[in-house]
């Protein structure tokens, strides 16, 4: 068995204990079939944006959501009062979830952040590429439960494990403003689906406006009647890169998945399929992302679909017109009566077989950016990216996404093509943004 399959083993085997001897504790009479988070887009950063409740006493956190976060994490250190806190002391269940048995010592008056004889980890934070480490810690956090068509009663729990983020100017650095941390959907025993549980299974459905919410739906649903997923399975990236920096002893905390090519027009782009897998050093494949806004793609990808894009778009009555920061590639109809809908271009990525494939509708392919012109919103990511493509949150926006981390699997399906959107669970309503 591989080194990283083991340890997500051993991880969720640790995760099991953890949720034996820390049982949550439910403001309500009976198990809530499945938690939601509201999620808003930014306006100014296009970063999507969650609140949780935590501490005693409870106070709303805004959290920047990060898909392949490993942790949820929160700047605790300022102003950061709650009787329910507790540091992670070295040897505990949450230290070895935090894949760590270092203890640290504290230089300064005991308090969130710095305890004795506490164990620290790793927190990233994915806009600025600032890494650092936090004291793993406890305390209180608050959802609210959903039975999938309606508001139900919040459930606390009370022993949740999260980082604490060190005393540094730089720790929220570019993240949306009010943001204090980071919510972490990723593929790590830290992270919000593993600790919460629900088999490990969450959905995603990102709305495009900053006036509605979206929605995390963490359990099994149901989400949107008559939404037929389509799935593909998940891979792992046996590295661990956050930036210039990577553990090539852990997983990644990161969702792949496998495209083997990509049509325009159902017609095959001439690629380096190479770059399509991921390597010994965990360059290459796939991702998804929240905390990038538009699709990236290698230079040499980009340059192969922004060609056969062009060629198609040009050939059913459209011209190409001049650049529009950050994108190269715009383009305005030429005939009276050609519309976005039924001519752009139809881009998919084909997953484990021909017949299985990811179509980006125009609304996620294209920005409109003024008067009847539209840009291909995906940007050239470089010679040597990290990843090849990086699937960004325009492209993820009213498409229902369901992530089960036990099956291995990634669940899509677009709602442009019906009358639901992300911003059509009325549950999600309530919440207050400010």
């Amino acid at each position: 068995m591989a080194a990283s399959s083991l340890l997500r083993l051993f991880s969720s085997s640790v995760l099991l204990l953890l949720l034996l001897i820390s049982p949550s504790h439910s403001l309500r009479s009976s198990k809530p079939r499945s938690l939601v988070l509201p999620v808003r887009k930014d306006a100014w950063t296009s970063h999507y944006l969650t609140y949780i409740h935590q501490r005693t006493p409870s106070v709303p956190v805004k959290l920047v959501v990060d898909l392949g976060g490993s942790s949820l994490w929160v700047d605790c250190e300022s102003n950061y009062v709650s009787s329910s806190y507790f540091p992670a002391r070295c040897g505990s269940t949450q230290c070895l979830l935090a894949n760590t048995t270092r203890c640290y010592s504290c230089t300064r008056v005991p308090g969130p952040g710095c305890n004795e004889n506490s164990c620290n980890h790793i927190l990233y934070n994915p806009i600025s590429g600032v890494l650092t480490a936090g004291e793993v810690a406890r305390d209180v956090v608050t959802l609210q439960s959903t039975d999938g068509f309606s508001p139900g009663p919040s459930t606390a729990f009370r022993s949740f494990a999260f980082i604490c983020a060190p005393r540094d100017i730089y720790v929220l650095k570019n993240l949306a403003g009010g943001a204090k941390g980071i919510a972490g959907l990723g593929w790590a025993p830290l992270a919000l689906p593993s600790q919460l549980g629900f088999h490990r299974k969450f959905a995603l459905c990102l709305s495009p406006l900053t006036e509605e919410n979206g929605v995390v739906i963490f359990g099994d649903g149901p989400y949107v009647s008559g939404t037929k997923l389509v799935y593909t399975p998940l891979i792992t990236n046996s590295v661990n890169r956050m930036g210039p920096f990577f553990n090539v002893w852990e997983p990644s905390s990161d969702y792949y998945i496998g495209v083997t090519s990509i049509r325009i027009n159902g017609k095959p782009v001439a690629l380096n399929t190479s770059l399509l897998s991921i390597d010994k050093k965990g360059f290459g494949g796939t991702r998804i992302s929240t905390v990038v806004p538009y699709t990236t793609l290698e230079t040499s990808i980009y340059e192969a679909v922004t060609d056969a894009f062009l060629t198609e778009a040009t050939s059913t009555g459209f011209i190409r017109e001049a650049p529009v920061s950050p994108f190269e590639v715009c383009i305005r109809a030429n005939v009276p009566g050609i519309g976005p809908d039924d001519h752009v271009p139809k881009l998919d990525l084909v997953l484990q077989s021909e017949s299985v494939y990811w179509r980006f509708e125009h609304r996620n392919s294209m920005v409109t950016v003024g008067d009847s012109v539209l840009c291909l919103g995906m940007l050239d990511g470089g010679l040597k990216p990290e990843t090849s493509i990086v699937i960004g949150g325009h492209q993820l926006e009213d498409n229902l996404l369901q992530f089960d981390l036990r099956g291995s699997k990634l669940g899509f399906s677009s709602l442009l093509s019906s009358a639901a959107t992300c911003s059509s669970f009325n549950f999600t309503r309530s919440a207050a943004w400010h």
